[in-house]
């Protein structure tokens, strides 16, 4: 959590990076095992930030409807969800290396499989089997870099790795779209199928490639309980339950609100590919606005918060993503569904840094790792309902229909978030998204 005075040192260390950006990397003194763990993130994020984008396209070629992708997408949640809690138990045990290990070798493996077996049962098991090898990733990837970086550096660090996700999804966007034209050029004559296939494959490979620099990684052992309490008992959450009644409030908000943003999400590039009749080239131009959006937006959600306080600018970019998901269910003009998709997903994006900093506020210092697995868990569960739910829905009354009501669902809960929960102090914290979160 970061307090005013905190904040404005962040404001003003972004300053410093763009007046000497080479002194402020000397500054940060971050040493040579982070620089390697950045490198892992940095081929993990690349490789998996363009397989999610365009894994859902590559199933519509071989005739998937949003109801078999759904399912698809749900099983992977699930398996994220039951991993979760295993994970946490391995990294205490075996330590965090070897976990981060098994994630970078069974997670491109399983993602390999699933770009060539193309039956449906077999994708609903591979999807599942995903999601367990991907939660490993989300459980390693916060104690890692808090071992590796003093408090001095932490939010530099968090800053650099999340930078370098932003800016590798967006170009692979681009390269995702327009490979079909260049291998053309080239004189190879692929179907669309084939191509999709192709950068699937590469999109493993390229996440391979984070187990040569984790060969070299040394982590430190752990300083700090916070981020050894990685899986809680069952009896240990409900004792923290009923001492801290703002979770009985937060997180059902909490998750109904996950499941409003995976209910659209993961078939916004069906909805532009089917509905709106796209091209995969202009889709991977979108995809890489988005990005640098969502980037951008990132940089201004401090003076939103600010500026109306937690609880209100949560409720605002609420309100906005809902009117977005409403004036999409009711256009059929392609270049304003366009807009009003980038509006969406900026808006979105900007409530969850509010989200996570009011969850930090409101518990002690000591429950803050049992509350954010807590809050992990009930998301990942209302996400996997909610993606599953949704293709169903789609697929017997169509988007415009799902998405008005969806719209209305996200305006409901917004009203709900400014009446349930309490109004919060200006302080203001905004973290970078989990790599996991850009995942999903």
């Amino acid at each position: 959590m970061i307090s005013p005075p905190q904040s404005e040192a962040v404001d003003r260390n972004a300053a410093s990076f763009l007046r000497s950006p080479i002194a402020w990397f000397r500054e940060q003194q971050l040493r040579r095992d982070f620089w390697l763990f950045f490198a892992v993130a940095f081929f993990f994020d690349a490789g998996f930030a363009i397989y999610v984008f365009l894994f859902n396209l590559y199933l519509l070629d071989f005739h998937f409807n949003e109801r078999a992708i759904g399912l698809i997408g749900g099983a992977m949640t699930l398996g994220s969800l039951i991993g979760m809690l295993p994970a946490g138990v391995l990294a205490r045990k075996i330590g965090l290396r070897p976990l981060l290990f098994f994630c970078l070798v069974a997670a491109p493996l399983v993602c390999t499989l699933r770009a060539i077996w193309m039956w449906e049962p077999a994708q609903l098991v591979l999807a599942f089997v995903a999601g367990l090898a991907m939660s490993s990733w989300g459980i390693c990837f916060l104690p890692a870099v808090a071992r590796l970086t003093t408090e001095k550096n932490r939010t530099s660090a968090f800053s650099l790795i999340f930078s370098a996700s932003i800016s590798t999804s967006a170009l692979g966007g681009v390269v995702c779209g327009y490979l079909p034209q260049w291998l053309k050029m080239a004189g190879f004559v692929m179907q669309s199928a084939d191509v999709k296939r192709l950068i699937l494959l590469a999109s493993c490979g390229i996440a391979l490639f984070g187990l040569i620099p984790l060969l070299r990684l040394q982590l430190p052992p752990v300083e700090s309980e916070e981020f050894a309490d990685l899986s809680p008992s069952r009896k240990d959450w409900l004792s923290r339950l009923k001492i801290h009644p703002f979770l009985l409030r937060f997180l059902p908000l909490m998750a109904l609100w996950s499941a409003i943003l995976a209910a659209f999400t993961p078939f916004s590039n069906i909805y532009l590919a089917r509905v709106l009749h796209i091209p995969l080239t202009r889709i991977g131009l979108i995809f890489s606005t988005t990005q640098i959006l969502q980037f951008c937006m990132g940089l201004l959600t401090p003076i939103l918060f600010r500026a109306l306080g937690l609880v209100n600018g949560i409720v605002a970019t609420q309100i906005v993503t809902a009117i977005a998901l409403a004036s999409l269910a009711g256009t059929g003009n392609g270049g304003l569904a366009v807009g009003l998709y980038l509006t969406f997903s900026a808006a979105q994006w900007m409530s969850a840094p509010g989200l996570y900093n009011l969850l930090m506020n409101e518990i002690p210092d000591k429950e803050r790792s049992t509350a954010a697995a807590m809050t992990m868990f009930c998301n990942s569960l209302a996400g996997s309902a909610a993606t599953a739910g949704a293709g169903i829905l789609f697929t017997r009354f169509g988007y415009p229909y799902v998405l008005a009501g969806i719209a209305f669902m996200a305006a409901a809960i917004a009203i709900l978030f400014r009446l349930l929960l309490p109004p919060s102090s200006r302080r203001v914290s905004v973290p970078p998204p989990l790599a996991s979160e850009l995942l999903s």
